[in-house]
């Protein structure tokens, strides 16, 4: 061991433990988290009080960052000179700040996340702004502290006439803590703080009425509030940003989805970056190009769609798999009085107004010290005045200026400053007039002096200043909000991806399955040949089920063997009105000899007051019929479930959804129809087989279709298979017991073949009419006369020969409006010819034929 030295056993535990406790708090105070006064780190303070010192303020020439940089490490902050550039760069972009307090000259980078040029290559002065924050700092309104070699003195704090925390926000990491803190829009802030001073037990729901959300510098759109909300409340909370952008369309008609504002802190570049390589692995689809076009004027990139894609959808992809959505999580972590703590908006208003609230009296204290100590010079200098000769006569007579300061002390009773300043009082001031400017100023001071002593014994005097300068900051800095705020919020689904819009369901005979957009099929008069609609199919297959759902709604697909399997709209495959479609046995686990026979199109299986009163009522080809409650389907699976027994040799022909109060209307392909109430069958499980509906005319009669009617205006239409078709009125048909013959719907005759389907129909509905070789027509049931039940109809649709109708569906027109196809879509042998039209006035084949009612049958299976 060396003479005089001493080595000290310690425990490397517990030296360790203090060492990195002391790390963490010199961390934690003095370089990570803001203090909630003034909203500014260590650095952020002495950048901006060296600035001031070296005198770049707003009104003065710029100055060298390198210069800057060097007073602000030379005399404040020993650290590397990175730290003090990119501080101040930061404080320069206005991508980064909603505020910024530098005023930068030259390159300092950019959104797109350049670096800046060096510091030797750049310029900074203060922004106007800036003046705010270290305004009356030289009226002893904080504490100075000395500097890290104790040769100079630094505020400890701004006195920060507007409160920086929360209209810039800040973040930073510091040891076992963080802080990520939004910026807010300055009007709604001082808004928020005047009507804090007004009302002292203001809620925070109340001051979320002034302040409503976070207002970032790059705009977008703040989507849902909930995290908003949280962070108010509580400090802590998860805001969804989103970009904005708008829908353009070019001057050759290709649609465009233009975004102008991103989310915060987003790297441009790199979200442009990801977003080609998601199209180029095709998970984000409908894009053709992407480009940037921002310039000086402001932020652009552009998203060209293919034309067969959906704008509304692909711009939900892009939020859901790119940059152009992403979170700022809130945390409200600040310095208060040296301590770390996590507040909620009150919190941060009431710290802020009471540090104004304090610099504020120790300001007043410092002006009224120094009015004072005007006043008191003033009063020695007229009294020097009053006795103007014999003061000139002592100066005079003195031997210097010490001996005349003396003399006057002892002769007036004046003070030592009083003395001073009467010597050192030009011969100016002996004049008239300039004792008159002194009279004058003194009675100024005078009454200065009693305004600053009533400002210091009256708070509400005190908050009233408070008010009026912030007031002035707001009018000279506020501006209107750049972030606009969407109410709707939830994790986007795949289902969110997706617009609601009718579509045209179209199952095979083979089972194929495709939806269409409705928007595809333009309405035809009565008799018409039709458009193309299916894709020209195999002899063996065609058509079978055609109807209309929205895009959102659920889709319950009943089998002829009796089971039920659920898809939503949108997963059903999009195809042209020419396309073949999809093997439905590819979508749904239906078994390969098992057919969809029935669709029904329900909203949300979610809702219990829909599902607990609505009901469904089955009905089989060979007459059976069942009722039960729509509540026992409403649990989808994905390999789905029984919904009905089926009796052997029979098969589900369809499902009808309906509120308990229906007339039940069942046709025969023999032409007969039978009508009952619904209330004559009960409510029956989901296994139970049914009871007998109607009674068959023969055995190679079957049931063609079932109607459930609730408004008895409703007609009935009938359809053979031969394009023939009628309205009935409902009144035609008596009401029955369950399990009857029926009575003639259709006097079926060798012209018109046999009933291929029933429906219920109104004026304001279309019907879509396809047949087995894929051609359909769309026309307007109020073309089609209501003549009598017993009639053998008209003619709906031309068929060549050997065709047949396969499928018909009714579209209900309330709400949609008319669609009209160029006549140019149409081939040439798809084009309406006068030989096709048919007269339903003159038409020789409507002519009644007498009907004989057969007595009914009832019979309980």
């Amino acid at each position: 061991m060396i003479e005089g030295e001493r080595i000290i056993p310690i425990n490397i535990e517990d030296e360790m433990r203090g060492a990195y406790i002391d790390y963490s708090m010199s961390v934690i105070i003095s370089r990570a988290l803001p203090d909630v006064r003034d909203g500014l780190k260590p650095v952020h303070r002495r950048v901006l009080y060296g600035m001031s010192e070296l005198g770049v303020s707003y009104n003065k020439a710029y100055k060298k960052s390198a210069r800057i940089v060097g007073e602000v490490l030379g005399k404040y902050h020993p650290h590397g000179d990175s730290s003090v550039y990119e501080t101040m760069v930061r404080m320069a972009q206005e991508w980064s700040l909603r505020y910024p307090l530098v005023d930068g000259q030259g390159n300092y980078g950019s959104i797109d996340g350049d670096s800046p040029a060096a510091m030797r290559y750049t310029e900074a002065r203060l922004k106007r702004i800036a003046d705010e924050l270290l305004n009356d700092l030289d009226k002893n309104t904080v504490d100075f502290v000395p500097n890290f070699d104790d040769s100079l003195k630094e505020p400890s704090v701004m006195p920060a006439k507007f409160p920086n925390l929360l209209v810039n926000g800040t973040s930073g990491i510091a040891v076992g803590m963080a802080t990520n803190m939004a910026p807010h829009n300055l009007t709604e802030v001082v808004n928020g703080i005047m009507a804090f001073i007004d009302n002292r037990d203001i809620t925070i729901a109340e001051l979320m009425e002034f302040i409503t959300a976070p207002d970032f510098p790059t705009g977008g759109i703040i989507y849902g509030y909930d995290g908003v909300k949280a962070a108010f409340e509580t400090g802590r909370g998860r805001v969804l940003m989103r970009g904005k952008a708008i829908f353009e369309t070019t001057p050759s008609g290709k649609e465009q989805i233009i975004v102008t504002e991103i989310p915060y802190m987003v790297n441009k570049a790199s979200m442009i970056e990801k977003t080609a390589a998601l199209i180029n692995e095709k998970k984000i689809e409908g894009i053709s190009d992407l480009r940037d076009e921002s310039d000086r004027d402001g932020l652009r990139v552009v998203y060209d769609l293919k034309r067969d894609a959906i704008p509304n959808v692909v711009l939900n992809n892009l939020y859901k798999y790119t940059q152009l959505q992403s979170s700022f999580g809130v945390n409200n972590v600040a310095l208060v009085g040296g301590r770390p703590m996590t507040l909620n908006l009150k919190d941060l208003i009431k710290y802020f107004v009471d540090h104004r609230h304090e610099v504020v009296i120790r300001r007043t204290q410092y002006e009224l010290d120094e009015a004072k100590k005007r006043a008191h010079i003033l009063e020695g200098l007229l009294i020097a005045l009053d006795n103007l000769d014999e003061v000139i006569s002592l100066i005079r007579s003195s031997r210097d200026p010490e001996i005349a300061r003396n003399g006057l002390m002892e002769r007036f009773n004046l003070s030592e400053l009083q003395a001073r300043a009467i010597l050192d009082m030009r011969l100016q001031r002996l004049t008239g007039l300039e004792r008159d400017k002194i009279v004058q100023e003194y009675e100024e001071i005078m009454k200065l002096i009693d305004y600053l002593t009533e400002i210091l014994n009256n708070e509400d005097l005190r908050m009233q200043i408070i008010k009026d300068e912030l007031t002035d900051i707001r009018d000279r800095y506020g501006d209107a909000r750049r972030t606009t705020i969407e109410a709707s919020m939830g994790d986007l689904s795949y289902e969110d991806m997706i617009p609601e819009e009718n579509m045209v369901i179209t199952i095979s005979h083979q089972g194929y399955i495709k939806r269409t957009s409705l928007n595809e099929y333009r309405s035809q008069s009565r008799g018409g040949i039709g458009s193309r609609g299916v894709a020209a199919s195999k002899e063996s297959d065609f058509t079978e089920h055609l109807f209309i759902a929205s895009t959102h709604h659920h889709m319950l697909f009943f089998t002829e063997f009796g089971k039920v399997f659920w898809l939503k709209v949108y997963e059903i495959p999009e195809g042209g009105k020419t396309t073949k479609g999809r093997a439905i046995q590819n979508i749904i686990n239906i078994e390969k000899e098992d057919k969809v026979r029935a669709v029904i199109n329900v909203h949300d299986l979610k809702n219990q007051d829909f599902v607990l009163n609505h009901n469904l009522v089955f009905c089989t080809e060979q007459g059976t019929i069942k009722k039960t409650i729509l509540e026992a389907y409403s649990r989808p699976r994905t390999n789905g479930i029984n919904a009905i027994t089926i009796n052997e040799g029979d098969r589900l022909l369809d499902v009808q959804l309906t509120t308990g109060n229906s007339e039940v209307v069942i046709a025969l392909g023999s032409g007969r129809a039978i009508r009952f109430n619904e209330s004559q069958v009960r409510l029956m499980g989901r296994n139970a087989a049914g009871v007998r509906g109607v009674t068959l005319a023969g055995p190679d009669d079957k049931v063609v279709g079932m109607v459930c009617v609730e408004d008895m205006q409703t007609e009935l239409l009938v359809v053979s298979e031969s394009g023939y078709g009628k309205r009935s009125k409902l009144d035609e048909y008596r009401i029955t017991n369950r399990g009857g013959k029926g009575v003639k719907t259709l006097n079926v005759t060798e012209k018109t073949g046999k009933l291929v389907a029933i429906k219920g129909v109104v004026d304001g509905d279309d019907l879509m009419i396809i047949n087995r070789s894929g051609i359909t027509i769309r026309l307007r049931v109020a073309d089609i006369r209501v003549i009598g039940r017993a009639t053998q109809g008209v003619r709906l649709i031309k068929l060549n020969e050997g065709d047949r109708i396969s499928s018909v569906a009714k579209i209900e027109m309330e709400n949609e409006e008319e669609i009209v196809l160029l006549e140019s879509e149409l081939k040439p042998e798809d084009s309406l010819q006068p030989e096709n039209m048919i007269d339903p006035v003159n038409d020789p084949e409507e002519q009644p034929d007498n009907d004989s009612d057969e007595p009914e049958i009832t019979e309980e299976l």
